[in-house]
């Protein structure tokens, strides 16, 4: 198989993170999927914006900013938001509130598509080994897990109220390799990731659909077979990896990272 070509671009499409680390990365690779970028983030970008590319920066708390920074947009690439696990003030203001303010600001300014940047952490507590499919109970390991089933259940209300779709990434372990021996199962190329959110936004008929983001891994505890809609199969394997991180240190018999899926997210806090 070959890396994603959209049949079409779109007119414009708007990235929320942009300046995070996976917005840094996935920048210049989303191009070919729109003939402008709207790149934001309250951060300042890491580079100068290029001819094709606009940025338009907004805080996701803002309910009047979001509706302007959907103005004109024809699909949206949600990487916006806290990505790690913090006090739950923190969590509240930008992936829970900020999420309302993106979905309706997508009905107001009739964004009709939707690639959200679910996670992992929304199953953290299933026991590594245990696999699972698209279908299966949410078990979130912390407040950040639990803002992304909110944005789950959101995007879900508002496919059966407005018709607007969503494919909702549950992402693993997006980074140039894996570390450790968790992420054998979890990691996510940049490849595979970009050719995800290509299906993700061009795929018709998608409705709210969710897809585990994960190369395609020897031990993956993860079955995608209820996201087939999309047509998406991974290209990379965390396998060229395995023996160096096999070569690690044995974790103890009680570390989060050799038992739970989510790691160590849930030993995290509490933070008072």
């Amino acid at each position: 198989m070959k890396d994603f070509m959209p049949p079409m671009p779109l007119k414009r499409l708007l990235m929320t993170g942009a300046a995070g680390g996976l917005g840094r990365e996935l920048r210049a690779r989303l191009a070919p999927f729109a003939e402008r970028l709207r790149l934001s983030d309250l951060a300042p970008l890491a580079a100068t914006p290029a001819p094709h590319e606009e940025d338009m920066p907004c805080d996701l708390a803002d309910k009047a900013g979001m509706r302007a920074l959907l103005a004109d947009v024809d699909a949206v690439v949600h990487f916006g938001g806290v990505s790690v696990e913090r006090p739950f003030e923190q969590i509240l203001e930008a992936n829970l509130r900020g999420v309302f303010h993106l979905y309706e600001a997508a009905r107001l300014q009739g964004v009709r598509r939707i690639v959200f940047a679910s996670s992992n952490h929304t199953i953290g507590f299933y026991r590594q080994g245990e696999r699972i499919d698209t279908s299966a109970k949410q078990r979130p390991d912390s407040y950040y897990g639990v803002s992304k089933c909110f944005g789950e259940d959101m995007a879900q209300m508002y496919f059966e109220r407005y018709g607007i779709e969503t494919v909702s990434i549950r992402i693993g372990s997006a980074l140039p390799e894996p570390q450790n021996r968790r992420q054998l199962s979890t990691w996510i190329s940049h490849r595979d990731l970009v050719n995800l959110i290509g299906h993700a936004l061009f795929t018709p008929g998608v409705g709210h659909t969710i897809v585990y983001g994960a190369s395609a891994s020897r031990d993956t505890w993860w079955d995608n077979s209820g996201a087939s809609v999309l047509g998406w199969a991974p290209l990379d394997s965390s396998e060229p990896y395995r023996a160096a991180i096999e070569a690690q240190p044995p974790l103890a018999d009680d570390d989060p990272n050799g038992i739970y899926q989510g790691g160590f997210f849930v030993n995290e806090g509490p933070f008072d």
